[in-house]
């Protein structure tokens, strides 16, 4: 039997269709915060949020990328409906917000927000730009995550939002770094 793969380690578009693939750590609505272990090849559920906080979209990473903070390049989903974690899912890249972190009294770091939308999604079809975007959305979203890093004892500072282009080109420097390490 061959040995599988990281879901890190697989590759970032998917062969047939040229879509970006993303595997969702945890879902929209949870209160759960999963992160996938390689070391293990599962999911671990790292902690749960505060009764009443969840999470805005479903939330999740790009495979074969590497971030400033170490791990695969974050992104968020829109999609229809919450998917189960770990599901592989095809989508297309919108935008990003551009954003930084900072544990305690520490240096600030870039830990962007890549934004997709799921290739099967009805209701989110419509959206090819982060500009397409309901903004309610959006500010939710920053808001989560201003709340999000506040309980780590962190801070989060959105930069700004930028279009698909200056996205893919994150997503570029996130390709370049995992092959680099």
């Amino acid at each position: 039997m061959p040995k599988l793969k990281p879901l890190t380690r697989l590759p970032t578009f998917d062969p047939d269709t040229g879509d970006l693939v993303v595997f969702v750590e945890t879902p929209r609505h949870s209160r759960s915060k999963y992160a996938y272990n390689a070391n293990v090849g599962a999911f671990d559920l790292k902690f749960v949020l505060p009764e009443g906080m969840t999470f805005p979209l479903d939330f999740g990473f790009i495979p074969s990328t590497l971030g400033q903070d170490g791990d695969p390049l974050d992104i968020l989903l829109l999609l229809d409906e919450p998917v189960a974690v770990g599901t592989r899912t095809k989508t297309r890249l919108v935008g990003a917000i551009r954003a930084y972190e900072r544990e305690g009294s520490g240096r600030w770091e870039r830990n962007d927000r890549l934004i997709a939308v799921a290739v099967h999604a009805h209701a989110h079809e419509h959206i090819r730009a982060i500009a397409d975007m309901n903004p309610q959305v959006l500010a939710d979203v920053e808001v989560f995550f201003e709340s999000y890093n506040r309980l780590h004892g962190k801070e989060f500072r959105v930069k700004d939002h930028v279009n698909a282009k200056k996205a893919g080109k994150l997503l570029k420097k996130g390709l370049a770094a995992y092959q680099r390490r």
